[in-house]
């Protein structure tokens, strides 16, 4: 992956979620009813993220954790319940000052725990002026990347990781596969940014045998299907 395609990749992401998915994230990832489609994604992201957070020690002091396309904070913010120092980012400036004022009404509301603390920011999840973590979670994130960049995103988090990735890619279907051809046949400016099928044991495996991962090795897995919501939670851990 080049440095110019990385740029052009992030530009497009940012693209949708900062103008054109903003109110549909907001309903997604709030309280409020939704239906149909929506309803099952939410599901499947609420058990995704369950899934990743059970994957952390419940006591999470003294944790330095990099929450990478944060999106709405939600995670962050349970990461912060926790114990946790969060940096929560996201390339939708948008997305961050929605995440920022929910962090707010938690503070109004007395409900923002004291132990910890969250820092939302919008930028580029490989910044190394991000400083180094403990750990990094990256939820439904690297499924906006072509396999072979998301390997090298990887990599690159993990130069300043101590202890744990926990990511999720999206596993290679038939439906998966067609819905990406159709996607490339019959562009729209609206539309979400491609979802990049891959086999995720095969793509970690090759990853933890990359000459900047010594000392990593593959963790544990886990599948999701709930109706249009599919993903698989992985786990690379350091020895």
């Amino acid at each position: 992956m080049t440095r110019a395609n990385y740029l052009q990749r992030i530009g497009e992401i940012e693209h949708y979620f900062d103008r054109t998915a903003l109110d549909a994230w907001k309903k997604l990832t709030g309280d409020q009813p939704v239906s149909g489609i929506r309803a099952t994604v939410r599901r499947g992201r609420d058990e995704m993220r369950n899934t990743l957070a059970g994957w952390l020690p419940q006591d999470l002091s003294g944790w330095r954790i990099l929450d990478a396309g944060c999106g709405s904070g939600v995670l962050s913010l349970e990461l912060l319940a926790r114990g946790a120092d969060v940096v929560g980012i996201d390339l939708s400036a948008r997305m961050i000052s929605y995440a920022r004022q929910r962090a707010a009404d938690m503070r109004a509301a007395g409900s923002l725990p004291q132990a910890g603390s969250v820092e939302f920011r919008s930028g580029d999840m490989l910044d190394p002026a991000l400083g180094t973590f403990d750990a990094v979670v990256a939820m439904d994130v690297l499924i906006h990347y072509a396999p072979e960049d998301a390997k090298r995103v990887l990599e690159g988090l993990a130069m300043r990781t101590r202890r744990s990735l926990l990511f999720t890619l999206a596993p290679s279907s038939h439906l998966l596969r067609a819905m990406l051809m159709v996607g490339k046949a019959f562009p729209r400016g609206d539309r979400a940014p491609a979802i990049y099928p891959t086999h995720p044991e095969r793509l970690v495996h090759q990853l933890v045998q990359q000459p900047h991962m010594t000392g990593w090795h593959a963790g544990r897995t886990h599948r999701i299907s709930v109706g249009f919501y599919t993903s698989q939670a992985m786990e690379v851990v350091r020895s």
